[in-house]
Order: C-alpha cells, then sequence, then structure tokens
C-alpha cells in the first residue's frame, strides 16, 4: 500500500495531481482543498489512499490528515463512491464537513456536484454520531464560517486560483475569495473580484 507520496508536481488539473518520485509519475485524483496551494515544478507531499476495483485502482492524494481522514469516513456510508466524497470535499474544507454533518446540515452536503438530498441525509444519520463526539461544542459563528462554500472547482475558477497563488496569495486566501463568485465569468473578472475581495478581508 502507498501512504504518502512526497516529491515534484509536474502536471495538475481541476481534480488531478501527478506527483513524480524517483521518475514515475504518480497520478492522484484530489479536492480543490488540496490542489489549490500546489504549485508545479515544486516539491509536494500528499497523503494517499488506495482504491482498488476489478477494472481500475486508482490513487488519490490529501494534504492533511484531516481531509483524508473524512475522505475514509464518507467512503464507510453505504452510496458513497470517491467521486462523491471528492466532491465533498472540494467544497467543505475538513473542519466545515465534520460540522456541517455535526449540526445535521443536508443541505449543505447537497452543494457538491453530484450529491443529492437522499445521499446527503444518509450522511449525515451514519456520521453525524461520530462527528459530534469528535469536536463537542460548536458555537454558531464558527460553524457558519467553516461552512461557507469553497472557491468554486473546474474552468475559470480552476485558472484564477492559479493565478492567484502566482501572485503570491495562500490558497486559502484564494479560496476564501473566490468562494460565492459567478465561476462562468471570465479569468480575468475572476481574479479582478476576488482581488477586490481580499483588499475588504484583510
Amino acid at each position: 500500500m502507498i501512504y504518502s507520496l512526497r516529491g515534484k508536481l509536474t502536471h495538475k488539473t481541476n481534480d488531478l495531481a501527478v506527483v513524480e518520485c524517483s521518475g514515475v509519475g504518480f497520478a492522484c485524483r484530489t479536492t480543490s482543498y488540496t490542489l489549490s496551494p500546489l504549485k508545479v515544478g515544486e516539491e509536494v507531499f500528499l497523503l494517499t489512499y488506495m482504491n482498488v476495483r476489478e477494472d481500475a485502482i486508482e490513487l488519490f492524494g490529501f494534504g492533511e490528515a484531516a481531509e483524508l481522514n473524512c475522505f475514509k469516513l464518507l467512503l464507510s456510508v453505504n452510496g458513497v463512491g470517491p467521486k462523491a466524497a471528492l466532491a465533498i470535499l472540494s467544497v467543505l474544507s475538513p473542519q466545515g464537513f465534520a460540522l456541517c454533518v455535526a449540526q445535521g446540515d443536508s443541505k449543505l452536503l447537497t452543494r457538491a456536484p453530484g450529491v443529492g438530498k437522499k445521499i446527503a441525509d444518509r450522511i449525515i444519520l451514519e456520521l453525524k454520531e461520530k462527528m459530534t463526539d469528535r469536536i463537542g461544542e460548536i458555537s454558531s459563528d464558527t460553524y457558519a464560517e467553516l461552512s461557507k462554500p469553497a472557491a468554486p472547482v473546474g474552468g475559470s475558477a480552476a485558472e484564477a486560483m492559479t493565478a492567484l497563488t502566482a501572485l503570491g496569495f495562500t490558497g486559502a486566501q484564494a479560496q476564501k475569495a473566490l468562494a460565492g463568485l459567478d465561476a462562468s465569468l471570465p479569468v480575468s473578472e475572476l481574479v479582478k473580484e476576488a482581488l477586490k475581495k481580499i483588499g475588504s478581508i484583510k
């Protein structure tokens, strides 16, 4: 089993990071939360999860243990596969996901592409007790902050994320600035609007 990867990031797309280790490139499916701070050509470290099926072997990579643990918990829910799990963890941070489940907010989970109310309700039902035990008391202010949607995934949004990190902003700053913006806008407009938000939230 591959526990982790450390190497140079040679390629990334909306949901994929390719990490080269000793001349071998490992393709890791991942989330926007993990991808946003990664830069092609730099050394990266990912914790991994290998999913073996009859017709495929897939590797998933995560920037922190909390996200990997949330991914594993989601896979333990009947009817939730890797694709849905990644979608959820691309719109909610690990902390936001934990608080969402503990609060029983299934509507928030349906923001993830491909996750309907039935699956969201099942996730809440099967994981709520585990999450509540882990995080204890939750203030309403903390929940509201961590449950904000992550930056939109794909297309212009992904390019805008790359542009913002290239300008020196952290992945977290870029995600916060892009969250809530119209992902159909041109890249230049997204970056412009995000920079306005960054200026107002410093």
